[in-house]
């Protein structure tokens, strides 16, 4: 009963809608890698958790659509920590977007963390985070000795016996070989979710973007990163990485930040689109080399 209660008042405004709803929602009015339609839905499924979509409707038009679980965002890390589940996938801090209206201004009730800029003026319950969100720069904002330098560090690698090659080149399988063999050598410590990283990456293939870095045909830096194309932008999610510490000389992993950074940028610019390409918590001194830090929100 207090369940029920609680349940009404955090919904109060809100109605149950179907999942194709929420995805027509999220391709008419955009949102990021994490609330994308098919990342929930596949998402969830693996977890096994069902997801309750929430539409707010006004005048019989749908003016912005939740996934959840429970009181929390759908994929939430506290919800996969209370079901026994925890590092069950890694989506690291990604910024959430969600299909809201432009000029809608709604209640958010659900507990939710990195929720983004864009939506400051549309949740009228948010409260900035302490911590901010390091979001890549335009290259054009990086000064032409950065931009020199990495070009040089790049040609380098490569006269060293370096490559380039994309990550789809690689099975799920391999994926998950490569990145957990050098994230342990980087970080000391096992990716969250290694069990389950083949299983992820072929749920999430066809998001999957980048490149890897390959020093005499041994892989040395790599990076996971997912990306969706909505009708305002593109959202880019830089998960996680790893690298071989024993080619440190080479910079391989900042040749890979600026390779998929400078590509990322290319591709959604082709498109028309500005790009949202997240590193996630701004947290780390490597990561102002590349990004802006921008304020996010939370419920």
């Amino acid at each position: 009963m207090i369940f029920n209660r609680l349940r009404l008042c955090r919904e109060r405004g809100w109605a149950q809608i179907s999942a194709a709803e929420y995805a027509a929602a999220w391709q008419r009015l955009g949102g990021s890698v994490a609330t994308h339609p098919q990342v929930v839905e596949r998402l969830a499924s693996l977890a096994g958790i069902p997801v309750r979509y929430l539409g707010w409707l006004e005048r019989g038009e749908l003016q912005a659509a939740l996934p959840t679980w429970g009181r929390h965002l759908a994929l939430s890390k506290d919800v996969l920590k209370q079901q026994g589940k925890r590092g069950l996938f890694d989506l690291g801090n990604a910024e959430i977007i969600l299909p809201v209206a432009p000029g809608a201004c709604v209640p958010l009730r659900h507990q939710a963390r990195y929720v983004s800029p864009v939506h400051a003026e549309q949740f009228n319950t948010l409260r900035e985070q302490p911590e901010g969100l390091a979001l890549a720069r335009e290259p054009e904002q990086y000064s032409k000795k950065f931009r020199y330098n990495q070009r040089r560090e790049q040609r380098l690698l490569e006269d060293a016996g370096g490559s380039i090659r994309p990550m789809l080149e690689l099975s799920a399988t391999e994926q998950a070989q490569i990145y957990a063999d050098l994230f342990q050598r980087r970080w000391g410590f096992e990716a969250t979710g290694k069990a389950h990283l083949a299983e992820v990456f072929g749920l999430l293939r066809e998001f999957m973007t980048g490149s890897l870095i390959y020093l005499n045909d041994e892989p040395v830096a790599i990076q996971v990163l997912y990306r969706v194309e909505a009708p305002q932008w593109v959202s880019l999610e830089y998960i996680n990485g790893g690298v071989d510490p024993t080619s440190r000389e080479f910079s391989p992993g900042s040749v890979l930040s600026f390779v998929n950074t400078q590509t990322a940028w290319e591709q959604a610019r082709a498109l028309g689109k500005p790009l949202r390409y997240s590193f996630g918590r701004a947290d780390r001194e490597y990561k102002d080399r590349w990004c802006n830090r921008v304020p996010v929100y939370q419920v």
